[in-house]
């Protein structure tokens, strides 16, 4: 064998090689960012129309970028504050739904600011949030849309209902204290407390809405809702009993 030959394989077999090396670091990327935004990946991939290095571009920027933010435990009185202020919300909602979801978006942007999160603008905010709660922003985005089209009098009355209950564990996610807090108080129950639920982009409604404890405590802010916005059972019922008791009466004065 030639050495021009020999040459020639060492060449091919080194780009081959290198050509691995990149498959392989490429590929590790990719698996890293959908394991670490679940969700959130396959929604930046549909927001680039299927170019998938187009997203997982955006994705590792966010991830350079808000990686090293440093968030803050607010401590237990803020989060009692919060608490009380979405039992408010929850209250309005019977009345003024479109005004209690725009509350919420608020509320929700607010316990972020104090969590460490960006705060000059919604886009830079839910930007952080995606790095760090990549499967409860789903949530947050989802309060801000309805909050936006309620603003502008087009938000349909169960489109809010879900907003709030999705809102309401995204500001539970966000509550959570640091691990060296061991008192977690939990919002949707009258005990303070109650269970985190991660958000996969797939919504369940009444699943999504309380946590299975509300009948007991009398606060759960799925059954509360739920039953704000059913028909009132009994209406009809009602109105037939007056009619029958009406023609009841007339016959008796026929009768008569």
């Amino acid at each position: 064998m030639n050495t021009s030959l020999i040459i020639a394989v060492i060449a091919v077999i080194v780009v081959v090689c290198v050509a691995l090396l990149v498959w392989q670091r490429v590929m590790g990327g990719s698996r890293r960012l959908r394991r670490h935004f679940g969700p959130e990946y396959e929604r930046t991939v549909r927001r680039h129309d299927g170019n998938t290095r187009a997203a997982e571009q955006d994705l590792s920027e966010r991830l350079k970028h808000h990686r090293h933010l440093e968030l803050r435990d607010i401590g237990e009185e803020p989060r009692e504050r919060y608490a009380a202020e979405w039992a408010l919300v929850q209250e309005r909602f019977v009345d003024t739904p479109a005004e209690a979801v725009v509350k919420a978006d608020r509320l929700l942007a607010e316990a972020a600011r104090d969590r460490g999160f960006p705060s000059d603008g919604y886009e830079e905010q839910v930007s952080a949030l995606s790095v760090h709660h990549p499967r409860q922003v789903t949530a947050y985005r989802e309060v801000h849309a309805v909050a936006v089209r309620a603003g502008e009098g087009r938000a349909e009355t169960e489109e809010l209902r879900r907003a709030l209950l999705h809102g309401r564990e995204f500001l539970d996610s966000l509550l959570e204290p640091t691990a060296h807090d061991g008192h977690k108080p939990r919002l949707g129950r009258g005990t303070g407390h109650g269970t985190r639920r991660e958000h996969t982009g797939e919504h369940t409604g009444t699943a999504a809405a309380g946590d299975g404890h509300g009948h007991r405590h009398g606060g759960g802010l799925g059954q509360r809702l739920t039953h704000a916005l059913s028909p009132r059972r009994g209406a009809a019922p009602h109105g037939r009993e007056r009619g029958h008791e009406h023609s009841h009466n007339r016959e008796r004065g026929t009768a008569t």
